[in-house]
């Protein structure tokens, strides 16, 4: 955990993240704030490279429902709507006129953003496509507790302790961390379950992506994991909405709760799927590959583009950086589009 500056009113993170993020002069919201996409980088602002990778599972999806008009393709915490605007451009699955794509973001609509692409502020009911959330959950504000000899309590925006922490927030600490010693600090993942549970309950039939940075219950850090992030540095996260406020992701509750919620609804012997992006890019065909040499002499021009590509989904297969965040994939009313013969191998 990236320790706070002082000098912020006392808070607990939860509340403190709504109005830093998402109030009417949020980080991410206010008038003018350059998005997620001018602060750091995401596989979503790897536009067109991610975009073309995620051909083979929109394919997927698209057979798997049987080729639907409209196929619905919604992405939550769209930031300024790069990856959509990518996917419509490019039409990496050959949707044609059935593709819907919809960005679902809190922050207004951005100036020139063709209108063949959706903007909403809430999930719209009866989704029949694909789902997807990228480095949205992280956002979703979380209550940060610290352990002592009394038990748990709330740490406050000015580095303090509040109040014990109620006796849900303690329940998902006992179910999901280990024993925590005196002095160690996590974050309550409770509102990023229901979160992601409640954005499941909105897709009809289909499949539903969650990709960000986590950790499970054998890998939790110790001391936290709330940072902050500015005009591309990672700095201490602060309460009055000058920066990020962001923390990883518990990725296995998150995935318990939506299976929970969605019951029934997941057929094919299992109700999600939860592998590292290295391991679901590499599934849908990415290679990464250096260009041959002899490509610069006979197309220099092609050799430059071709290097540059290979550059781009190295950075996204990179296991130290974005090749480690979590894929949490979840089908609804279809077969999972991630099979065993994928050679994917779970945690």
């Amino acid at each position: 955990m990236t320790r706070p500056e002082l000098g912020v009113n006392s808070l607990r993170w939860r509340t403190a993240m709504q109005t830093a993020l998402y109030g009417p002069d949020g980080f991410f919201t206010r008038p003018g704030a350059a998005g997620p996409g001018g602060h750091f980088r995401t596989s979503a602002h790897a536009t067109a490279v991610f975009a073309g990778l995620l051909r083979p599972l929109l394919a997927r999806v698209d057979a798997a429902l049987g080729h639907p008009d409209p196929f619905q393709l919604v992405d939550v915490g769209a930031g300024r709507g790069e990856l959509l605007l990518e996917i419509a451009r490019s039409d990496p699955a050959g949707f044609g006129a059935r593709l819907r794509p919809l960005a679902v973001e809190l922050a207004g609509r951005p100036a020139g953003l063709p209108s063949g692409i959706g903007w909403t502020d809430r999930i719209p009911d009866r989704v029949v496509g694909l789902l997807l959330a990228t480095e949205w959950l992280d956002n979703v504000p979380v209550d940060v507790a610290e352990a002592g000899p009394d038990g748990p309590r709330y740490v406050l925006t000015d580095d303090t302790l509040g109040e014990p922490v109620s006796a849900a927030d303690a329940a998902w600490l006992a179910r999901w961390y280990p024993p925590l010693p005196p002095g160690a600090r996590a974050e309550v993942g409770i509102t990023r379950d229901q979160a992601w549970s409640a954005a499941l309950t909105h897709v009809e039939r289909g499949v539903a992506l969650a990709v960000d940075y986590g950790h499970l219950r054998a890998g939790r850090p110790l001391d936290g994991t709330l940072t902050g992030y500015r005009d591309g540095r990672q700095v201490p996260p602060r309460a009055d909405g000058s920066t990020d406020v962001t923390a990883h992701v518990a990725m296995d509750s998150v995935a318990d709760a939506g299976a929970v919620a969605l019951g029934a609804r997941s057929p094919g012997g299992y109700p999600y799927r939860l592998m590292s992006q290295r391991d679901a890019l590499r599934a849908l065909g990415a290679g990464g590959k250096r260009p041959p040499l002899n490509l610069a002499a006979s197309d220099p021009v092609g050799y430059v583009r071709a290097l540059a590509r290979a550059s781009e989904v190295a950075e996204l297969l990179d296991p130290a950086g974005l090749g480690g965040h979590w894929w949490l994939v979840q089908a609804i009313g279809v077969a999972h589009p991630f099979s065993p013969e994928d050679g994917i191998v779970e945690p």
